[in-house]
Protein backbone atom coordinates (compact mmCIF):
# COMPACT_ATOMS: atom_id res chain seq x y z
CA UNK A 1 0.00 0.00 0.00
CA UNK A 2 2.68 2.08 0.96
CA UNK A 3 4.70 1.98 -2.08
CA UNK A 4 1.80 2.25 -4.17
CA UNK A 5 1.24 5.74 -2.42
CA UNK A 6 4.73 6.89 -3.07
CA UNK A 7 4.61 6.04 -6.75
CA UNK A 8 1.37 7.93 -7.40
CA UNK A 9 2.72 11.01 -5.50
CA UNK A 10 6.00 10.60 -8.12
CA UNK A 11 3.98 10.03 -11.14
CA UNK A 12 1.56 13.45 -9.96
CA UNK A 13 4.92 15.42 -9.30
CA UNK A 14 6.14 13.92 -12.67
CA UNK A 15 3.93 16.89 -14.96
CA UNK A 16 5.46 19.52 -12.95
CA UNK A 17 8.88 18.46 -12.67
CA UNK A 18 8.69 18.38 -16.63
CA UNK A 19 7.08 21.60 -17.28
CA UNK A 20 9.59 23.13 -15.46
CA UNK A 21 13.26 21.23 -16.25
CA UNK A 22 12.86 19.93 -12.56
CA UNK A 23 14.08 16.41 -12.97
CA UNK A 24 14.97 15.25 -9.71
CA UNK A 25 11.99 16.80 -8.12
CA UNK A 26 9.63 13.54 -9.49
CA UNK A 27 11.76 11.53 -8.30
CA UNK A 28 12.11 12.53 -4.91
CA UNK A 29 8.63 14.24 -4.73
CA UNK A 30 7.22 11.32 -2.36
CA UNK A 31 10.30 12.01 0.42
CA UNK A 32 9.67 15.43 0.41
CA UNK A 33 5.93 15.14 1.08
CA UNK A 34 6.58 12.57 3.89
CA UNK A 35 9.48 15.00 5.19
CA UNK A 36 6.82 17.56 5.25
CA UNK A 37 4.20 15.70 6.99
CA UNK A 38 6.58 14.10 9.44
CA UNK A 39 8.23 17.58 10.63
CA UNK A 40 4.36 18.84 10.49
CA UNK A 41 2.98 15.76 13.07
CA UNK A 42 6.47 16.41 15.17
CA UNK A 43 5.21 20.18 15.19
CA UNK A 44 1.36 19.99 16.08
CA UNK A 45 1.73 16.14 17.44
CA UNK A 46 4.59 14.81 19.06
CA UNK A 47 6.36 17.59 20.21
CA UNK A 48 3.56 19.02 22.71
CA UNK A 49 2.74 15.38 23.84
CA UNK A 50 6.68 14.61 24.86
CA UNK A 51 7.09 18.00 25.88
CA UNK A 52 4.72 18.31 28.42
CA UNK A 53 5.52 15.09 29.78
CA UNK A 54 8.93 15.86 29.98
CA UNK A 55 8.79 19.35 31.36
CA UNK A 56 5.14 19.90 32.86
CA UNK A 57 6.25 23.13 34.43
CA UNK A 58 8.42 24.77 31.45
CA UNK A 59 6.36 23.61 28.90
CA UNK A 60 2.78 22.74 30.59
CA UNK A 61 2.49 26.15 32.07
CA UNK A 62 3.66 28.30 29.45
CA UNK A 63 1.72 30.46 27.40
CA UNK A 64 0.31 29.25 23.91
CA UNK A 65 2.83 31.48 21.94
CA UNK A 66 6.28 29.90 24.05
CA UNK A 67 4.80 26.44 23.25
CA UNK A 68 4.34 27.12 19.96
CA UNK A 69 7.88 28.40 20.12
CA UNK A 70 9.08 25.52 22.07
CA UNK A 71 7.44 23.42 19.35
CA UNK A 72 9.05 25.05 16.44
CA UNK A 73 12.58 24.81 18.00
CA UNK A 74 11.92 20.91 18.50
CA UNK A 75 11.48 20.95 14.83
CA UNK A 76 14.14 22.85 14.01
CA UNK A 77 16.26 20.64 16.06
CA UNK A 78 15.52 17.80 14.61
CA UNK A 79 16.00 19.06 11.35
CA UNK A 80 19.39 19.88 12.12
CA UNK A 81 20.28 16.61 13.58
CA UNK A 82 19.43 14.50 10.22
CA UNK A 83 20.27 16.96 7.37
CA UNK A 84 23.77 17.40 9.06
CA UNK A 85 24.24 13.93 9.72
CA UNK A 86 23.05 12.93 6.19
CA UNK A 87 25.30 15.84 4.57
CA UNK A 88 27.99 14.84 5.88
CA UNK A 89 28.07 11.75 4.42
CA UNK A 90 28.03 13.03 0.98
CA UNK A 91 31.22 15.43 1.09
CA UNK A 92 33.04 13.18 -0.45
CA UNK A 93 31.43 12.15 -3.70
CA UNK A 94 33.45 12.51 -6.74
CA UNK A 95 31.04 13.34 -9.32
CA UNK A 96 29.31 16.32 -7.77
CA UNK A 97 33.08 18.06 -7.07
CA UNK A 98 34.44 17.05 -10.60
CA UNK A 99 31.14 18.62 -12.04
CA UNK A 100 30.05 21.59 -9.46
CA UNK A 101 27.12 23.08 -11.70
CA UNK A 102 24.79 20.16 -12.93
CA UNK A 103 26.57 17.18 -11.04
CA UNK A 104 24.34 14.45 -9.42
CA UNK A 105 24.26 11.72 -6.78
CA UNK A 106 21.01 10.01 -5.27
CA UNK A 107 22.13 10.75 -1.67
CA UNK A 108 22.74 14.60 -2.09
CA UNK A 109 18.77 14.44 -3.83
CA UNK A 110 17.87 12.19 -0.35
CA UNK A 111 18.81 14.76 1.62
CA UNK A 112 18.01 17.29 -0.94
CA UNK A 113 14.27 16.06 -0.70
CA UNK A 114 14.36 16.13 3.04
CA UNK A 115 15.64 19.74 3.00
CA UNK A 116 12.69 20.70 0.86
CA UNK A 117 10.28 19.29 2.44
CA UNK A 118 11.65 21.07 5.93
CA UNK A 119 11.32 24.35 4.39
CA UNK A 120 7.87 23.58 2.76
CA UNK A 121 6.96 23.45 6.78
CA UNK A 122 9.24 26.78 8.24
CA UNK A 123 8.66 29.15 5.05
CA UNK A 124 4.42 28.36 6.08
CA UNK A 125 5.47 28.69 10.19
CA UNK A 126 7.33 31.74 9.57
CA UNK A 127 4.66 33.53 7.60
CA UNK A 128 1.63 32.04 9.78
CA UNK A 129 3.64 33.11 13.30
CA UNK A 130 5.56 35.89 11.67
CA UNK A 131 7.87 37.40 14.35
CA UNK A 132 10.46 38.38 12.08
CA UNK A 133 11.04 39.39 8.20
CA UNK A 134 14.55 37.43 8.39
CA UNK A 135 12.79 34.54 9.21
CA UNK A 136 10.87 35.05 6.47
CA UNK A 137 13.41 35.51 4.09
CA UNK A 138 15.38 32.67 5.11
CA UNK A 139 12.62 29.98 4.60
CA UNK A 140 11.15 31.14 1.46
CA UNK A 141 14.82 31.72 0.01
CA UNK A 142 16.08 28.06 1.10
CA UNK A 143 12.64 26.77 -0.29
CA UNK A 144 13.06 28.22 -3.94
CA UNK A 145 16.96 27.53 -3.72
CA UNK A 146 16.75 23.57 -2.78
CA UNK A 147 13.30 23.53 -5.20
CA UNK A 148 15.01 25.16 -8.25
CA UNK A 149 18.25 22.53 -6.89
CA UNK A 150 15.98 19.46 -8.39
CA UNK A 151 17.54 20.69 -12.16
CA UNK A 152 19.78 19.28 -10.37
CA UNK A 153 21.82 22.58 -9.91
CA UNK A 154 24.45 22.85 -7.62
CA UNK A 155 24.27 19.87 -5.37
CA UNK A 156 27.86 20.29 -4.54
CA UNK A 157 27.05 23.12 -2.95
CA UNK A 158 23.51 22.65 -1.43
CA UNK A 159 25.26 19.83 0.75
CA UNK A 160 27.72 22.01 2.10
CA UNK A 161 25.20 24.82 2.96
CA UNK A 162 23.20 21.86 4.70
CA UNK A 163 25.70 22.21 6.98
CA UNK A 164 25.18 25.37 8.21
CA UNK A 165 22.61 23.85 10.24
CA UNK A 166 25.25 22.71 12.90
CA UNK A 167 25.41 26.23 14.47
CA UNK A 168 20.96 25.58 14.53
CA UNK A 169 21.90 22.70 16.91
CA UNK A 170 23.68 25.14 19.92
CA UNK A 171 21.16 28.04 18.68
CA UNK A 172 18.33 25.78 19.44
CA UNK A 173 19.80 24.54 22.62
CA UNK A 174 20.35 27.49 23.55
CA UNK A 175 16.53 28.88 23.43
CA UNK A 176 15.62 25.64 25.09
CA UNK A 177 17.65 26.44 28.32
CA UNK A 178 16.21 30.01 28.38
CA UNK A 179 13.06 27.93 29.34
CA UNK A 180 13.90 25.64 31.44
CA UNK A 181 15.42 27.81 33.44
CA UNK A 182 19.08 27.84 33.01
CA UNK A 183 19.26 31.42 31.59
CA UNK A 184 22.76 32.78 32.47
CA UNK A 185 23.95 29.32 33.85
CA UNK A 186 27.62 28.53 32.77
CA UNK A 187 25.88 25.83 31.00
CA UNK A 188 24.62 28.45 28.98
CA UNK A 189 27.13 30.15 28.71
CA UNK A 190 29.46 27.66 27.35
CA UNK A 191 27.07 26.35 24.96
CA UNK A 192 27.05 30.30 24.35
CA UNK A 193 30.55 30.36 23.25
CA UNK A 194 29.86 27.47 20.97
CA UNK A 195 27.25 28.83 19.71
CA UNK A 196 29.29 31.79 18.42
CA UNK A 197 32.21 30.32 17.57
CA UNK A 198 30.51 27.20 15.25
CA UNK A 199 28.61 30.07 13.71
CA UNK A 200 30.90 32.70 12.82
CA UNK A 201 33.55 29.22 11.37
CA UNK A 202 30.64 27.40 9.61
CA UNK A 203 28.46 30.28 8.38
CA UNK A 204 30.78 33.11 8.36
CA UNK A 205 34.16 31.86 7.20
CA UNK A 206 33.53 28.23 5.79
CA UNK A 207 30.03 29.47 4.54
CA UNK A 208 32.21 32.77 2.63
CA UNK A 209 34.05 30.23 1.16
CA UNK A 210 31.60 28.49 -0.37
CA UNK A 211 29.87 31.18 -1.28
CA UNK A 212 32.55 32.67 -3.31
CA UNK A 213 34.04 29.49 -4.72
CA UNK A 214 29.81 29.23 -5.64
CA UNK A 215 29.83 32.76 -7.60
CA UNK A 216 32.92 31.41 -9.47
CA UNK A 217 31.01 28.26 -10.39
CA UNK A 218 28.07 30.62 -11.54
CA UNK A 219 29.88 32.84 -13.53
CA UNK A 220 31.25 29.70 -15.68
CA UNK A 221 27.62 28.39 -16.40
CA UNK A 222 25.37 31.39 -16.45
CA UNK A 223 24.98 30.84 -20.07
CA UNK A 224 23.29 27.52 -20.03
CA UNK A 225 21.01 28.56 -16.70
CA UNK A 226 17.39 30.21 -17.35
CA UNK A 227 17.76 33.57 -16.61
CA UNK A 228 15.55 33.08 -13.03
CA UNK A 229 18.35 30.30 -12.06
CA UNK A 230 20.91 33.68 -11.88
CA UNK A 231 18.73 36.00 -9.87
CA UNK A 232 17.73 33.84 -7.08
CA UNK A 233 20.76 31.90 -6.54
CA UNK A 234 23.00 34.85 -7.04
CA UNK A 235 20.56 37.77 -4.74
CA UNK A 236 19.67 34.38 -2.26
CA UNK A 237 23.48 34.14 -1.85
CA UNK A 238 23.98 37.68 -0.63
CA UNK A 239 20.44 37.96 1.14
CA UNK A 240 21.24 34.62 3.46
CA UNK A 241 25.14 35.57 4.10
CA UNK A 242 23.68 39.15 4.74
CA UNK A 243 21.48 37.78 7.21
CA UNK A 244 24.22 35.49 8.58
CA UNK A 245 26.17 38.14 9.97
CA UNK A 246 23.04 40.06 10.95
CA UNK A 247 21.84 37.38 13.39
CA UNK A 248 25.77 36.84 14.40
CA UNK A 249 25.80 40.37 15.43
CA UNK A 250 22.29 39.97 17.34
CA UNK A 251 23.90 36.97 19.19
CA UNK A 252 26.89 39.20 20.36
CA UNK A 253 24.34 41.99 21.59
CA UNK A 254 22.04 39.39 23.55
CA UNK A 255 24.96 37.01 24.82
CA UNK A 256 26.80 40.10 26.14
CA UNK A 257 23.64 41.66 27.68
CA UNK A 258 22.47 38.55 29.34
CA UNK A 259 25.76 38.05 30.96
CA UNK A 260 26.58 41.99 31.54
CA UNK A 261 22.94 41.59 33.53
CA UNK A 262 23.71 38.28 35.10
CA UNK A 263 27.13 39.87 36.80
CA UNK A 264 25.41 43.19 37.72
CA UNK A 265 22.20 40.76 39.05
CA UNK A 266 24.78 38.68 41.52
CA UNK A 267 26.19 41.59 42.68
CA UNK A 268 23.56 43.48 43.91
CA UNK A 269 21.31 40.64 45.11
CA UNK A 270 23.41 37.63 44.69
CA UNK A 271 20.81 36.24 41.99
CA UNK A 272 22.43 35.10 38.26
CA UNK A 273 19.09 33.93 36.54
CA UNK A 274 18.09 36.73 34.35
CA UNK A 275 14.07 36.45 33.86
CA UNK A 276 14.09 37.34 30.38
CA UNK A 277 15.72 40.04 29.53
CA UNK A 278 18.66 39.59 26.54
CA UNK A 279 16.81 36.66 25.34
CA UNK A 280 17.90 35.40 21.42
CA UNK A 281 14.16 34.37 20.35
CA UNK A 282 13.40 32.96 16.73
CA UNK A 283 15.06 29.88 14.92
CA UNK A 284 17.70 29.92 12.16
CA UNK A 285 17.84 27.30 9.33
Amino acid sequence: MIPEIRQIIRDLARPLATTYGLRALSDFADIVVIAWLFFTVVHVTLSPAVSKALFPVSYGKANKRTRKNWDAHVVSLLHALVVVVLALRCLKEKNLDEDRAFGSHRDAGFVSAIAIGYFVWDAFESIIHFTEIGFVIHGVACLTIFVLGTRPFVQYYSIRFLLWEVSTIFLDIHWFLDKTGKTGSTLQLINGFALLSVFFCVRLIWGGKMSYEFFVTLNGVYEHLPLVYIVVYGASNIMLQGLNWFWFMKMIGALRKRFTTKSVNSKSNGHGILNGNGKLDGHLD
